[in-house]
């Protein structure tokens, strides 16, 4: 079920970032932190002509409420919007846009950096990119798996908790 001050979304239409910061405003909020996610031209060495993200869209959904909720529970009166896109994506078109909100800059700083870094780590999204050269590869992701290693990335909240390297 949906939190108040969140709102998650999987979309297969352009993501429109001017959304996401109406969403979070609000005049108690006097900081709004933006992540946009955009498709690059290159990775290991390889020219990328496109992108295509398979999303499990229930399990997704929830996963980001959750990652929202977790958050909003650290960093109290945080407003948060996450849309990430499934299907086919060209070379500088947005994949994911998070926005979060707070009374100071710090929290919707660290909140958003905290919401991207879990929704990396957790949540049932697959990319597989697409190359000049014709070849196309599923890229290492999110594991179903309930063992897969934690990320190696740490927003510093995790208070002593030990992540695999």
């Amino acid at each position: 079920m949906p939190q108040q001050n969140i709102f998650t979304e999987i979309s297969r239409v352009e993501i429109n970032p001017a959304r996401a910061i109406e969403f979070v405003s609000d005049a108690s909020q006097g900081a709004i932190d933006t992540f946009i996610g955009i498709v690059r031209n290159n990775h290991s060495g390889k020219k990328v002509t496109g992108i295509t993200y398979d999303v499990h869209d229930i399990l997704a959904s929830n996963t980001f409420q959750e990652i929202c909720a977790e958050a909003q529970g650290i960093w109290p009166g945080t407003r948060y919007f996450v849309s990430h896109f499934q299907g086919e994506l060209k070379v500088g078109d947005i994949s994911i846009v998070i926005a979060v909100s707070s009374p100071h800059r710090a929290e919707s700083f660290e909140a958003c950096r905290y919401v991207i870094e879990e929704i990396k780590k957790r949540a049932p999204v697959w990319k597989k990119e697409h190359y000049h050269d014709g070849i196309s590869d599923w890229l290492p992701g999110h594991s179903l798996n309930s063992d897969a290693q934690d990320s190696i990335i740490c927003c510093g909240r995790c208070e002593g908790k030990q992540h695999a390297g």
